[in-house]
């Protein structure tokens, strides 16, 4: 008997053609991917949901949701064995993260995509759909968490990135690697996290900014943050975690209204630390109460903060949430 597995499509470069008048690549009127369902049947027994077909630019949290309350419904169900996801690769490790932090199961969930497009020479996008079946149904991959699938490369949610425009090797784990690769023989993992964390939660109510510190920054988007009423506030901060001194005082502002700063580094290896101490350096900026997270990066810490936030508003519950 096959394995049965969810495969939920949502759009993105997988699901598109180029035209080749002009060389655009744009959504056609039926997701061309799914035009191979047979070929695809020949590996499991395939539910397939399109809840919407949308480039990964357009993707928010309410469709994060949804995609979550779609794998949770066949979940309640005790039917699948496995979940596929494909997905635009531009906001695709978002996306696979926010399941990783909110979806509770020891099934695999992976998400995939495609550099190319499906009429393209070299087109990745089938390849990668295949490949993630084979993940998606492979005993080996369970209780890893959300798993990202391209290229022959398997990758936790929590350390794959998105690191060339193009390229069809684009997904990477800085410092980590991948966890394991799809080879025409089988699936080999040769390690595992450590860790896995779930938040519960039934909506995404709260406003997080994310910002990238320079040279010369000051206080000014700070202070125009605080006024506009976001809730928390992620910063890339330079190095191991410094801040120009020109910053201070905005800083100062914002935990004063209770509102969460995250700091991460703007460097894609490395952990951002309270080392430095003078002002704007780490040490100072933590003993300010600026949380220090723990070797995320920016879009997903800012992701964790708006989770987090929906499941508590006390400072100290927030900083034990970024350090696990």
């Amino acid at each position: 008997m096959k394995e049965k597995i969810l495969v939920i499509h949502t759009g993105g470069t997988i699901s598109m053609s180029e035209d080749f008048e002009t060389g655009a690549v744009k959504p056609s009127e039926t997701n061309p991917i799914k035009e191979n369902s047979k070929e695809l049947l020949t590996l499991a027994d395939l539910i397939i949901e399109e809840p919407f077909q949308l480039p990964s630019p357009h993707i928010t949290t309410r469709e994060m949701l949804q995609i979550k309350e779609i794998i949770e419904t066949h979940l309640e169900k005790k039917e699948i064995s496995g979940v596929v996801i494909t997905h635009g690769t531009d906001t695709l490790e978002e996306t696979a993260y926010f399941l990783d932090l909110t979806v509770k199961t020891e099934l695999p969930i992976v998400v995939t995509g495609a550099m190319r497009s499906s009429n393209e020479i070299g087109s990745d996008g089938l390849y990668n759909l295949i490949s993630s079946i084979k993940v998606a149904k492979c005993k080996e991959a369970r209780n890893k968490g959300v798993l990202v699938v391209l290229n022959d490369e398997i990758h936790t949610a929590e350390n794959v990135t998105k690191t060339h425009t193009s390229n069809v090797s684009t997904f990477q784990s800085p410092q980590y690697g991948p966890i394991g690769i799809v080879t025409k023989r089988g699936i080999i993992f040769h390690h595992a996290p450590t860790k896995r964390e779930c938040y519960p939660i039934l909506d995404v109510t709260k406003k997080v900014v994310l910002m990238k510190a320079h040279a010369g920054m000051d206080s000014a988007l700070l202070l125009a943050i605080k006024d506009l009423g976001f809730d928390g506030v992620v910063i890339e901060a330079l190095g191991q975690g410094n801040l120009p001194p020109a910053t201070i005082n905005g800083i100062k502002a914002l935990l004063a209204d209770k509102i969460p700063i995250i700091l991460v580094s703007r460097c894609f290896n490395g952990i951002a630390q309270d080392v430095y101490e003078y002002e704007g350096g780490g040490k100072h900026l933590k003993d300010l109460g600026v949380i220090f997270s723990n070797g995320l990066n920016g879009q997903k810490a800012r992701l964790k903060l708006l989770i987090a936030l929906e499941t508590t508003n006390n400072l100290k519950e927030i900083e034990a949430i970024f350090h696990v």
